[in-house]
C-alpha cells in the first residue's frame, strides 16, 4: 500500500482525499516508478471538477506529471531499467508515492536536472517548448504577449521567448507578480486589474501590436486578445483558467486582420514517441544551459494537495508548485 490522493466525486479542492492504495506490478510495456515529486497544474483542477472526465471514471488518483526512480519494469521494456531516473506527463494518476506508467510516455532525466525541477517543468516546460518552437516559432524581433506572465507556464515562456530574442509583454495581477515576471525575462508588464491591456499593448508597441498572443486564461481575456495582434498575427489559446472561450463568429478574424487562431495541446504535439523525446530534449538543453530557470515557488507535502489546489485557483501562487510524497 502506498499514499495517494484520490478523487471519489468531482468538486472543489476538498474532494482530494489522502489515502492508501494498492499499486499493481507493471504489465507489458509499463514501468513502476517510486515518485520523488509530483507537479501541480491547472489541468489537475479540470479533472477534479469534471471538466475533463478521467478516462477510467471515478475514483481516480489526481495529477498529470511527476518524476522519480524506476523500481520495476514490465515485459518487453528495453529502454529503461531499475534505478533509472525518469520524468513524465501521463495522467491522471500522479499524486501518489508510487505508480505504474506506460514506458513510452517516460523520458530519462539528465544528471543536471533534479527530480523536483523535472516534476515542476515537464508539463509546463514541454508546453512552452511546443508553444514557442512549434505552434508559433518565436524568432529574434518578434513581439509576444503572454497572459498570466508570473504563472508556471508564464515564467518559463517569458524566459524562453526572451532567450530567442523576442520582446515579451506580460499581463499580471499584482505589482509583486510584475516584479517576478520582469526578473524572468518579461520586458513590459501590464497590471490587467488596473489597466486596459489592449490600450497598453498599443502604447508599448507604438501601434505595431504583437506577432503572437499566448493565452491560458480563456474567457475573460477573449476577444480583447485579438485586438493585440498585428494583421496575420496568431492567437494561441492553450488553457482556460477563467472558463472556456465560447463559440465565436469566425468572421471577426477577417475584420481584425486575417488572424490565425489555434487551440493546441501537448497531447497532440507529443503523441509520437519521437516528438515527445525531441520536445523533452530541447527543454532539458535550455534548462541545463541556464538560459531558462524553473522557479519552484510552492512546495507542499502530498497530503496537502487540497491546499495546493486552493491556492492555485485563488491565483495565490507564482511559478511552479510541487507535491512531495
Amino acid at each position: 500500500m502506498v499514499a495517494a490522493v484520490r478523487v471519489h466525486k468531482v468538486g472543489g479542492p476538498e474532494v482530494l482525499t489522502y489515502e492508501e492504495i494498492d499499486v499493481p506490478a507493471p504489465g507489458p510495456g509499463q514501468l513502476r516508478v517510486k515518485q520523488h515529486a509530483c507537479g501541480v497544474n491547472f489541468v489537475d483542477v479540470y479533472f477534479r471538477i469534471g471538466l475533463y472526465p478521467a478516462p477510467g471514471g471515478l475514483p481516480f488518483v489526481a495529477g498529470n506529471e511527476a518524476a522519480g526512480e524506476v523500481v520495476d519494469v514490465g515485459q518487453g521494456v528495453t529502454e529503461f531499467k531499475r534505478g533509472d531516473r525518469v520524468a513524465y506527463v501521463s495522467g491522471p494518476g500522479c499524486y501518489a508515492a508510487e505508480r505504474v506508467v506506460a514506458a513510452d510516455r517516460a523520458v530519462k532525466l539528465p544528471d543536471n536536472i533534479s527530480y523536483e525541477q523535472a516534476a515542476a517543468m515537464m508539463l509546463k516546460g514541454m508546453t512552452v517548448e511546443y508553444l514557442v518552437r512549434r505552434t508559433f516559432k518565436v524568432e529574434k524581433g518578434n513581439t509576444v504577449l503572454m497572459h498570466a506572465a508570473a504563472g508556471g507556464v508564464g515564467l518559463i515562456l517569458c524566459q524562453w521567448a526572451n532567450h530567442l530574442g523576442a520582446t515579451v509583454i506580460g499581463t499580471v495581477g499584482s505589482k509583486e507578480k510584475a516584479a517576478l515576471a520582469k526578473a524572468n525575462g518579461c520586458h513590459h508588464t501590464i497590471l490587467y486589474r488596473e489597466e486596459d491591456f489592449v490600450a497598453r499593448v498599443k502604447e508599448i508597441t507604438g501601434g505595431k501590436l504583437c506577432d503572437v498572443v499566448y493565452d491560458g486564461i480563456g474567457k475573460v481575456t477573449f476577444p480583447a486578445s485579438l485586438d493585440c495582434l498585428r494583421p496575420l498575427g496568431m492567437f494561441v489559446s492553450f488553457g482556460s483558467a477563467s472558463g472556456q472561450i465560447d463559440a465565436f463568429n469566425i468572421n471577426i478574424l477577417q475584420t481584425k486582420g486575417s488572424l490565425f487562431v489555434t487551440r493546441p495541446t501537448l497531447n497532440t504535439y507529443a503523441a509520437k514517441r519521437e516528438d515527445l523525446l525531441a520536445i523533452a530534449k530541447d527543454l532539458f538543453a535550455v534548462v541545463g544551459s541556464g538560459a531558462v530557470k524553473i522557479p519552484i515557488n510552492q512546495k507542499y507535502p502530498l497530503r496537502d494537495a487540497a491546499k495546493a489546489h486552493r491556492e492555485l485557483e485563488e491565483r495565490a501562487t507564482t511559478g511552479s508548485s510541487i507535491l512531495v510524497p
